[in-house]
């Protein structure tokens, strides 16, 4: 009986994502809770933070905030997700949240 062998693939599968459109990006670049438990920080992308401020702050839906974005919802609901995951840990575990350059997430995607 042969074996079968799985292909592997390298790389991300599936089409390229669509670029996030983010009309007032943060000028934030870091926060770091007082005091700082660990030395290690989390990272957070800019259309993370653009979805928690559409959806939480400013209250509106998933589906609203991926018009204005020009993401689906599923995108936004993705990057939420993250996000708050990300927000949730930093808070817990007393880590530094560091926002990624825009120039650097661009060039990623």
């Amino acid at each position: 009986m042969p074996m079968s062998r799985r292909r592997c693939r390298r790389g991300r599968r599936g089409r390229f994502p669509k670029p996030v459109t983010i009309p007032t990006p943060s000028k934030v670049e870091q926060f770091i809770p007082q005091p700082r438990i660990t030395a290690h920080s989390i990272t957070i992308e800019p259309a993370e933070i653009e979805a928690l401020r559409l959806v939480d702050l400013k209250g509106l839906s998933q589906e609203q905030a991926g018009t204005e974005m020009g993401v689906s919802r599923g995108t936004v609901w993705r990057l939420l997700q993250s996000a708050r995951r990300k927000v949730a840990q930093a808070l817990t575990e007393g880590r530094a949240l560091a926002v990624t350059d825009e120039a650097i997430y661009s060039a990623e995607r």
